[in-house]
């Protein structure tokens, strides 16, 4: 990413606000499109990613009366047509919609969920409303559940996909929702199947957080799906592997075996460090050597423990290669990694730090290295 690059200001900025603000104007002969702009920028720069998108919503609900019965026909014609609907994936949407989400949330949680659920079926098909989506179930679980199974079989793949996202246990950035974790699984048994990428990547990503909770729960239904053969094959291994990415991080030997590798595989390995005292800004570069009596699919991770000063570690899993390894001959991998010193998330420190080999699910080798300023 380049330096000085900003998320939030690519997202909403003058022109975005403008563009929303034009959008209203349009729909409504009485908003105040100059009024709406000046106040959002009044305080916009100011603000982080998701308070801005609260305080747009905000300034949009000052801007427009009433309850949401009588704003409904207004939001519903400001919203741009749907996004394409013949697209598979990475369609998200425009970010400026999101307010519209929280707008609804604001005036229909209460007093209007049905009006609500209606509306944020529409807004989804132009922005994803999977956070505006979790104050209802909230609030409503049943009656939103009941929807989002008429939503699973919905013509619209952005509609679809909320189903699943929506429900997702550790939704990124999205409120907490108090379901039992099984309880989605009847739908997301409808969506498995789905022939579009953005709707089962959903899927797997629910899947892979349901693995915190119970992951002999996630194992037994990917092989149940497996059995039905409602999925075409490659898809389904594509789900499997990304629904399982945190297990397999850990070595879990069923995750692992569904996937292929065998974690009681006798695979002698060697680790060696070509630069072992590297400094931060430069690169921590070091080769692996396996070897095995017969030919033997291997998942290679490594795993660095990065010391910090006041003595405890951060642990953070790579990975290197899936690979095979060949009967008679050692598969040698190389591999350089990048020790940014000015990373946004996570600050080197310099000191003596360690990395791990990790084969099919197995610490096999480590070796210790001096990270200097």
């Amino acid at each position: 990413m380049a330096a000085g690059f900003s998320l939030k200001d690519q997202l909403f900025n003058a022109a975005k606000v403008r563009h929303l603000a034009d959008r209203f104007a349009r729909a409504d002969a009485g908003f105040d499109a100059a009024g709406f702009e000046a106040r959002v920028m009044d305080r916009l720069p100011d603000l982080e990613l998701k308070q801005r998108i609260a305080w747009i919503a905000t300034c949009l609900g000052d801007a427009l009366a009433g309850p949401l019965p009588a704003i409904a026909p207004v939001l519903r014609a400001a919203l741009p047509a749907p996004l394409d609907p013949t697209l598979k994936d990475d369609d998200f949407g425009d970010f400026i919609y999101a307010p519209l989400g929280e707008l609804v949330v604001d005036r229909g949680l209460e007093e209007h969920p049905d009006l609500g659920l209606d509306l944020l079926e529409a807004i989804t098909q132009r922005f994803s409303m999977e956070w505006a989506i979790r104050p209802f179930l909230n609030r409503w679980p049943d009656r939103v559940l009941a929807r989002m199974d008429s939503w699973a079989r919905h013509d619209n793949y952005h509609v679809r996909r909320l189903v699943s996202e929506g429900t997702r246990p550790r939704l990124p950035w999205g409120q907490g929702i108090g379901l039992p974790v099984a309880a989605p699984l009847p739908l997301l048994e409808q969506l498995h199947a789905d022939p579009t990428r953005y709707v089962t990547r959903s899927v797997a990503n629910h899947l892979n957080d349901l693995t915190r909770h119970d992951p002999e729960l996630v194992m037994d239904r990917l092989e149940q799906w497996r059995a039905t053969g409602r999925q075409a094959a490659r898809e389904l291994d594509w789900m499997t592997a990304h629904a399982l990415r945190g297990l397999v991080k850990q070595g879990h030997p069923r995750a692992l075996a569904m996937l292929g590798y065998d974690a009681g595989a006798e695979i002698t390995c060697a680790l060696a460090l070509l630069t072992p005292a590297p400094r931060i800004g430069a690169a921590l570069e070091f080769e692996v050597t396996l070897a095995a009596a017969q030919q033997q699919p291997v998942l290679v991770d490594y795993i660095i423990r990065f010391a910090r000063p006041d003595g405890r570690e951060r642990r953070k899993v790579f990975k290197l290669k899936q690979a095979k390894i060949e009967q008679g001959r050692s598969l040698v991998l190389r591999k350089r990694h990048p020790l940014r010193g000015n990373a946004s998330t996570f600050t080197l420190h310099p000191g003596q730090h360690r990395i791990e080999l990790q084969v099919n699910g197995r610490l096999c080798a480590e070796a210790a290295f001096d990270l200097q300023a």
